[in-house]
């Protein structure tokens, strides 16, 4: 069983950053893969950045890619997400979320995470 709880969003101007943190428990949360997602209002539930467990490989949608950075403390059970440059759009409520490898190595679909946090909302302003 993991549990996973977000900190560090807040309201930001364009062009500000944000880092958002993902404080994992459960001894085995090292093996998980972990993704962050967000959902704006009236939005479906959108990828925005995953890292293997090994924490040697990433991915990230299109529309953060440059922007973010995604990245793990596997000794702090903890998985970041560095936010810079950010822009109206970027405005949702973020999640994180952890799976199995063994479940498959496709970063982008939310079926494949069993566990997911209560989400952290960011604002970012014009």
């Amino acid at each position: 069983q993991v549990q996973l709880a977000e900190s560090g969003g807040g309201s930001v101007q364009a062009g500000g950053s944000l880092r958002l943190s993902c404080a994992a428990s459960g001894r085995t949360f090292s093996t998980y893969d972990v993704g962050w997602f967000r959902q704006a209002p009236g939005k479906e539930r959108e990828f925005v950045a995953a890292i293997r467990w090994t924490g040697l490989m990433s991915d990230y949608a299109d529309s953060v890619k440059g922007r973010f950075t995604i990245s793990r403390d596997n000794a702090k059970n903890t998985i970041y997400l560095q936010m810079n440059s950010l822009k109206p759009e970027d405005t949702a409520i973020y999640y994180c979320a952890a799976k199995d490898p063994k479940a498959g190595q496709a970063f982008r679909l939310p079926a494949l995470y069993d566990y997911w946090g209560q989400g952290s909302q960011v604002t970012v302003s014009s």
